[in-house]
């Protein structure tokens, strides 16, 4: 794992403008589910972008047939999401409808040992309001 994933995506960021050419401050990181359940179905390494694997979601799982967040199973607080495709890009170009942007933190207890825990906010697709999932503290 990385012990800093927020200067890794900001590299990735700063990489994607210089070799678009696009303006720094009016870039962004978009995210996207992918069909890979693990690490070991991903074949090539995307163009632009990093796909990364183990994250968890809590209060909510991912329903692979629909392509979005569904209501978590009985007695089932956490599951794996499945390999996360992040994607730098230009922020005009972003488009959240039926997305919940979640928070992604390096610990389960939301931050680490400096006190920091954010790293970046995953869009998630969603066939319900976001606010439906904000109520059911997804993250």
């Amino acid at each position: 794992g990385l012990h800093i994933p927020e200067s890794y995506l900001t590299a990735l960021v700063q990489t994607a403008c210089r070799k678009q050419g696009w303006p720094l401050d009016r870039s962004t990181l978009y995210t996207s589910v992918t069909t890979f359940l693990n690490e070991d179905q991903v074949e090539a390494r995307p163009e632009m972008g990093c796909y990364v694997c183990g994250l968890y979601l809590e209060g909510a799982r991912w329903d692979p047939t629909r392509g979005c967040l569904a209501r978590s199973l009985p007695k089932v607080l956490i599951e794996e999401l499945p390999v996360l495709y992040i994607i730098p890009i230009e922020s005009h170009r972003v488009q959240l409808q039926n997305t919940l942007r979640t928070p992604v933190y390096t610990t389960s207890q939301r931050r680490n040992a400096m006190g920091v825990g954010l790293v970046f906010e995953a869009d998630l697709s969603t066939a319900e309001h976001s606010s439906h999932w904000i109520l059911q503290g997804v993250c």
